[in-house]
């Protein structure tokens, strides 16, 4: 029994965030403009057959999987989003579910942190190696999710809707993680933008539930 907890189609990858995932991935670099789907289930040797599954059904290219002892994770993405969905309905079908069985979403975390100082900047930027960096006087919008895929839509829309620095979006392990900066007026509709999405995450009225 395969539970899905992760279930995210991007239509059009945004430039940071696709760059950002080809820092992480092992597999076929993503690039502006891809269609993407992130996937999540347990247990996580699971990944491997919907791998095999998504890749025999369409031309998707895989551009990450990784295996935890808990969860499993792939993304696959291509130039055609029918391609992506074309593998997408293919793996849902191996699993007998549909994608509105999906975790839900719990968003953890969300503040908006204004003027954060060089020192603050600094430790950040140590921490964060694989995204831009955090300038100091900037605002910064931290953001954590679980399950840990959904971040990736997070950033994925707040990056379309905001002039907005990416610093982190990491969307494996227990909790996902986003850390962006800017002006405190792109930080405010980034994080708009971010929490609007995750809360149409289910078609059947449910959502992102906010827990803070």
């Amino acid at each position: 029994m395969i539970e899905l907890r992760t279930w995210v189609f991007i239509d059009s990858l945004q430039p940071q965030l696709a760059s950002y995932m080809g820092t992480a991935s092992l597999g076929f670099l993503p690039v502006p403009g891809d269609s993407c789907l992130w996937v999540e289930v347990a247990p996580g040797m699971a990944v491997h057959r919907l791998s095999d599954i998504a890749l025999k059904a369409s031309n998707v290219h895989l551009g990450q999987q990784i295996v935890e002892r808990s969860y499993g994770s792939i993304f696959v993405h291509h130039r055609v989003q029918s391609d992506v969905l074309e593998s997408g309905d293919h793996m849902l079908r191996y699993m007998n579910t549909e994608h509105s069985t999906r975790q839900p979403c719990k968003l953890m975390w969300h503040e908006i942190i204004r003027s954060i100082t060089p020192d603050h900047a600094t430790l950040i930027n140590r921490d964060n190696r694989r995204g831009s960096m955090m300038l100091p006087g900037q605002s910064m919008l931290i953001m954590e999710t679980e399950p840990a895929g959904y971040i990736i839509l997070a950033a994925n829309e707040a990056e379309k809707a905001a002039n907005i620095t990416l610093i982190e979006a990491r969307a494996v392990g227990a909790y996902g993680r986003l850390i962006m900066a800017g002006k405190e007026a792109d930080v405010e509709e980034a994080a708009r933008a971010a929490t609007a999405a995750l809360t149409r995450l289910n078609g059947n009225g449910g959502g992102c539930q906010d827990i803070m």
